[in-house]
């Protein structure tokens, strides 16, 4: 069936153009990022179940990881945190896209979940899964950029799966963020962190009902870039309505004077009821908020290789 509006077209111009016409819309739609592809890979991990250090799972979140990046530049930073069951062995995953202009972007998400003394059933669909998957999803963008070997135009980008962001026992700064304070740490030492342009975390922004907050204690301009970046989607609705200061896996990065900004939806569900419960299920999170997240994080990339 063609629409009214196209029939004088058809009359004129013949079938072609007619069909032709049809597909604009669809062309439109394939530009944005697919949340479809973020959200099934957020699916699978999820599938896993629990993901805490020293769990079954974790091994098989670490599998799942190296399996779709084995191909790719990818780092495994293994380290010892000191936590208050002890020495725990954890991972972080580093997997670099490299650009033409000197410098890196960094793309973060933690991948694990709870320890079982907080909740043995959380297999963090929003909380860490999501995000997975959408990092995994951009690294499908990036990867096709760069086939037979091309460079991204513009800086390198670096996506990092950050172990131990969850407390083992009760968050304090010393229970929590583990595999974000260990790099920032180690990149601070060796001078990696002067390389960094921007870090821009994404932390449980899969959720259904998306409000991403202002996170006060992410850099303004990135905020900025972050809003800009919103509003050209016509997403505004979705950004910082509301501000708020999150513990997160950048504040290691803010601390060393890297620009940074945590992308979080910290209001997932009523009175933000699903956060670490065993809720936290694939029914509460959408492919429609994944493709905002990601056609809202791919601008901001753009936008800070052209500042």
């Amino acid at each position: 069936m063609i629409p009214a509006f196209l029939r004088p077209f058809r009359r004129v111009c013949g079938s072609a153009l007619a069909a032709a016409l049809l597909l604009f819309p669809l062309a439109a739609q394939a530009q944005h990022f697919d949340g479809a592809r973020a959200y099934e890979y957020a699916r699978a991990f999820a599938a896993i179940g629990p993901r805490w250090p020293t769990g079954p799972g974790h091994v098989k979140a670490e599998e799942f990881l190296r399996s779709h990046f084995l191909h790719d530049r990818r780092e495994e930073d293994n380290f010892i945190a000191d936590t208050p069951i002890g020495p725990v062995q954890m991972c972080n995953f580093i997997v670099r896209f490299s650009g033409t202009k000197p410098g890196a972007i960094v793309l973060g998400t933690h991948y694990e979940t709870n320890y079982p003394l907080k909740n043995i059933d959380f297999v963090g669909a929003n909380d860490g899964a999501s995000t997975t998957g959408l990092l995994m999803a951009i690294a499908d963008r990036l990867r096709e950029e760069t086939v037979h070997g091309k460079k991204l135009d513009g800086y390198s980008v670096w996506l990092v799966f950050f172990d131990g962001e969850e407390a083992i026992q009760s968050w304090s700064n010393t229970d929590s963020t583990y595999g974000s304070r260990h790099l920032a740490a180690r990149w601070g030492r060796d001078g990696t962190l002067r390389q960094i342009k921007a870090f821009i975390l994404a932390d449980m922004i899969g959720d259904k009902d998306l409000d991403i907050q202002r996170e006060t204690n992410s850099t303004p301009w990135l905020i900025g870039l972050v809003a800009q970046a919103a509003k050209k989607f016509g997403y505004e609705r979705y950004f910082f309505q509301k501000d708020m200061a999150v513990e997160d896996d950048h504040l290691p990065f803010v601390e060393r004077g890297v620009p940074s900004i945590d992308i979080i939806d910290l209001d997932y569900g009523p009175n933000n009821s699903y956060h670490h419960t065993a809720q936290d299920t694939m029914d509460k999170i959408s492919a429609h908020s994944l493709m905002i997240d990601g056609d809202v994080i791919l601008e901001t990339i753009r936008l800070i290789d052209q500042r």
